[in-house]
């Protein structure tokens, strides 16, 4: 799902509601981070970090991206696409609106690589 895209707000509110993908996006806000990582973090099992992940990539609220470990070689890893949600009350119920980070994650690692090698 595109940023630009209308979201599900009645997901988002599931979402946010939930302690393992809250803790998913604060984990993957500054630094993209593995499923085991998240799993070690959330102390989760990855099978539920990987659905937790399923839906948040859903509502596009993180992205995954390749990167090569030295160590490991590839692997998937995923960042927070989240920068911020406000929910409003109006006279028809509750909108919610998503804003997003301007940075994508193929973005941090490449400055994060530059940043390494410079």
């Amino acid at each position: 799902m595109a940023p630009e895209a209308a979201v599900d707000s009645r997901e988002v509110y599931s979402l946010l509601d939930d302690e393992y993908a809250r803790r998913i996006l604060v984990e993957t806000y500054d630094e993209t981070r593995s499923p085991s990582a998240l799993s070690e973090a959330c102390d989760a099992s990855e099978a539920t970090v990987y659905r937790r992940l399923e839906r948040l990539q859903e509502q596009g609220l993180v992205e995954s991206v390749q990167e090569i470990d030295p160590n490991q070689g590839p692997r998937q890893v995923y960042a927070a696409r989240l920068d911020r949600v406000s929910v409003d009350l109006t006279a028809t119920g509750f909108e919610v609106d998503v804003e997003y980070v301007d940075e994508t994650a193929a973005d941090r690692l490449t400055r994060l690589y530059e940043e390494l090698s410079g």
